[in-house]
């Protein structure tokens, strides 16, 4: 009785083992199989991914017939002397970079975990967002213990594109991320403030009387049409029947804020960073840009599990 439930429990075993291994050999079977499919795909010919993966054509042709009969799809056509992707080789390709991408990323991401005991976030700013604000943004965070802060600096659509391939943990934007099917993107509202203008020493006595209606006669700068809020801007000079001197437009706002500064005009800011930005630039506010508000976005990727700092930056909104 013994040895037979013993050989029983032994051939529950091996099926168990056997299934488990038929279900890791196929994972690794299709991951391999959308590699050769990924590399044909960037090289635009079998005969060259081929060569560049140092293989015999019909192995790669084989895997590359293998994966679509798996998924069920052809990936690829001719295209006169070229492979292009069909309808789902695009799909599949998306997917396809993403994987290969993070597998690229994997050696910095150990390197790093090994060499810092420190909690690592990647932040991506959009070129958009005042830096002050920024900061102001990412104050809940910046006193944990241990913290290895990265930030980036870069156009809003390519960060986009770098969160949606985990490249950073969250953007921060001064507008949502639009609606994208191929980009699983969720973009939470963490801050909102009112404009005000500020201005020099030299501008401030000038510009106060009379105001708004002297930004007609004094030197503004103002953000370029890349910033959310420059439309805004430009709606509330219509409304208040305002034709402002403009001297100067910066995509940078801490390039607006530093010339601002330096006696070349008033300027529109968030007062989210006024005590800030009255420590730093020496400037001086002349007055709220009514009804004007700027909006503040932190923008992740699809995850069920996000990054501890990000949910913390998520809890404690604006």
């Amino acid at each position: 009785m013994k040895d037979t439930a013993l050989v029983g429990s032994v051939k529950a075993d091996n099926s168990e083992l056997l299934l488990l291994e038929y279900v890791i050999v196929s994972l690794t079977f299709n991951y391999r199989h959308l590699y050769y499919f990924w590399v044909v795909a960037k090289e635009g010919s079998i005969t060259r991914a081929a060569g560049r993966m140092d293989m015999a054509v019909q192995t790669v042709s084989t895997q590359v017939r293998e994966l679509e009969r798996a998924l069920g799809h052809s990936l690829l056509k001719p295209s006169g002397r070229r492979l292009v992707l069909t309808e789902a080789g695009m799909a599949a390709m998306r997917q396809a970079d993403q994987i290969f991408h993070l597998g690229e990323l994997l050696p910095g991401v150990l390197s790093d975990a090994v060499s810092s005991s420190g909690i690592r976030l990647a932040i991506g700013i959009s070129e958009g967002l005042p830096k002050l604000v920024a900061l102001a943004l990412m104050q809940p965070v910046l006193q944990s213990p241990q913290l290895r802060l990265l930030c980036d600096e870069g156009e809003f659509g390519d960060l986009l594109g770098d969160v949606a391939l985990h490249k950073f943990d969250a953007v921060l934007a001064d507008r949502a991320a639009p609606q994208n099917p191929n980009l699983k993107l969720y973009s939470h509202a963490v801050g909102v403030s009112k404009l005000a203008w500020y201005a020099p020493a030299s501008l401030f006595a000038a510009v106060k009387k009379g105001f708004p209606q002297s930004l007609a006669t004094t030197p503004v700068l103002l953000p370029t049409t890349h910033v959310a809020v420059r439309a805004r801007l430009d709606q509330w000079f219509e409304r208040m029947s305002i034709r402002p001197q403009l001297v100067g437009e910066f995509k940078d706002s801490a390039l607006l804020k530093t010339f601002g500064a330096s006696g070349m005009g008033v300027f529109p800011a968030a007062e989210i960073a006024h005590d800030e930005l009255v420590a730093r630039y020496r400037v001086r506010r002349i007055g709220p840009c009514e009804g004007v508000e700027e909006h503040f976005y932190l923008i992740v990727a699809e995850k069920k599990v996000q990054h501890p700092l990000i949910q913390q930056l998520l809890k404690r909104r604006h």
